[in-house]
């Protein structure tokens, strides 16, 4: 593994790329707060603000809600990875989401610098993760695991965030 001088040089390598700002209408956010409500807009006109919003970004895609732990993978773990001084982060991040349980990763600050989730089978298959991949990984210095005992999903983020949205573009008109 490489040392860097400048551990996150390298992380624009890894990381998505930050969306350009997409501008939303009133429309475009009802539209939106549709896939939770209805909105009374015929389906043609439905389909050409959502293809808009498609290729201007805004709707990133349409995914298939799996329940994991029916399929055999119901343990969520956390785990904090703390890189070596001078470390290339990107090459950890990299060996990371070669690995298939991994379900997402973050870059945060403080005294981290990744959080992985984690899904898993059990017990001993988080062992065999931690000890012949995570642990394996040049430039992992020290990790910390979290056993998540329960997820608490918001009722409705998306139409939440969205209706905010639309209160601050109704106060921006005003």
């Amino acid at each position: 593994m490489a040392t860097s001088s400048a551990p996150l040089a390298k992380l624009a390598e890894v990381a998505a790329p930050s969306p350009p700002k997409v501008e939303v209408d009133e429309l475009d956010l009802a539209l939106l707060r549709a896939l939770a409500r209805t909105v009374e807009m015929s389906p043609p006109a439905v389909a050409d603000r959502l293809a808009r919003l498609e290729r201007n970004g805004a709707i990133r895609g349409y995914r298939v809600d799996i329940d994991w732990a029916a399929l055999g993978f119901p343990v969520v773990v956390y785990v904090a990875v703390t890189a070596g001084p001078g470390m290339d982060l990107s090459e950890i991040i990299r060996a990371i989401r070669a690995m298939p349980e991994a379900q997402d990763m973050s870059v945060v600050t403080g005294g981290l610098d990744l959080l992985i989730r984690l899904r898993v089978r059990d017990h001993a298959h988080l062992r065999e993760l931690l000890l012949t991949k995570i642990f394996q990984i040049n430039g992992v210095q020290r990790t910390e695991t979290f056993l998540s005992l329960a997820d608490v999903e918001p009722n409705n983020f998306s139409a939440a965030m969205l209706e905010v949205m639309s209160k601050r573009k109704a106060k921006q008109r005003t």
